[in-house]
């Protein structure tokens, strides 16, 4: 038998600060409602830690507090979310550590760097990995971050994605609904033959495919399915004429099925005049009050001149 693997390194925790931000439109502080969502609270966050930042996905736990993020550079961060009220102050607990592969080595060693969407279903976690197209599932129930990712079978067409238009989003059907248990999987930029983007459903027999209708120049970037079952999809674009713009689309639960191209009305959209960044996480909770809350985080890219940012919303059915 050769050596033993080394055991992986031990989370790190890492200071986080946090500053408020007062309004979405800085040009009008008493405007909270956009669209669909009125404003709760958001905070710009920075760190001393040269690993911070990059945030490409964000799941929370049922009460909106204790969450699990990844960037795109192959790491975890888990930490808690601390409130005043309604309100998000800041983060607690914060720690960083390397996301494993199968061999217990981090994602990183093998030029697996570019962790971009997750998705939690119980204790399982799965994150999507952009340029290489591939499906790690975690044990993190069991073994937290230093749980080591099983590589899912790469359905057919996914590795036809662009390097850098790949996996943005994962989302694991609620229960007890149609799609239950299926690892929907939704690509930010790979187009089918009718300009549309391609997306798949994952589990049961085999991998089957969809498309979601792609309009006005958005990519998707994440997903979120709400308690009523309806799928959120985050996007965003970008040019140099054109602006810089985020919306968010409603897609009915119903409309997801093999072969199908979907689409749905938009039900919040901001360009650059409103406090947006690089939005590239969207997750859900409902309050102890009953409010249906949306919390957005920013991909900074480890520039100076983008930011992570940390917002809420509450959606006005």
């Amino acid at each position: 038998m050769g050596p033993a693997a080394p055991l992986p390194k031990s989370p790190v925790s890492i200071e986080v600060e946090a500053r408020p931000i007062a309004s979405f439109d800085p040009r009008d502080r008493s405007h909270l409602q956009f669209g669909s969502l009125r404003y709760r609270s958001g905070l710009v966050l920075t760190s001393k830690h040269r690993e911070f930042g990059g945030l490409s996905g964000l799941r929370l736990d049922a009460n909106g507090e204790g969450f699990v993020a990844i960037s795109d550079k192959g790491n975890w961060f888990t930490g808690k979310i601390a409130y005043s009220g309604s309100a998000m102050v800041g983060l607690t607990d914060v720690e960083v550590a390397p996301i494993l592969g199968a061999d217990g080595k981090p994602l990183t060693a093998r030029g697996w760097f570019d962790t971009e969407s997750i998705a939690v279903d119980g204790p399982t976690v799965y994150i999507g990995i952009e340029r290489v197209h591939q499906i790690l599932k975690f044990d993190f129930g069991r073994d937290g971050v230093r749980a080591r990712g099983e590589v899912l079978p790469q359905p057919a067409g996914m590795r036809r994605l662009p390097s850098n238009g790949s996996l943005e989003s994962l989302v694991v059907g609620r229960k007890g609904m149609a799609l239950a248990g299926t690892l929907i999987a939704i690509s930010e930029r790979g187009l089918d033959a009718s300009g549309n983007i391609m997306a798949w459903l994952i589990g049961g027999k085999a991998p089957t495919q969809f498309s979601v209708r792609r309009t006005d120049s958005y990519d998707i970037s994440d997903a979120v399915q709400l308690p009523s079952g309806d799928l959120l999809l985050l996007e965003r674009k970008f040019s140099l004429f054109g602006g810089a713009g985020i919306r968010i689309r409603r897609i009915a639960l119903a409309l997801i099925t093999p072969g199908a191209t979907v689409d749905g009305a938009s039900i919040f959209d901001a360009d650059l005049g409103y406090e947006i960044d690089n939005f590239e996480g969207i997750d859900v909770h409902v309050t102890a009050e009953g409010d249906t809350v949306l919390t957005l985080i920013s991909d900074d890219n480890f520039s100076m001149l983008q930011r992570t940012l940390l917002m809420q919303f509450t959606l006005v059915e």
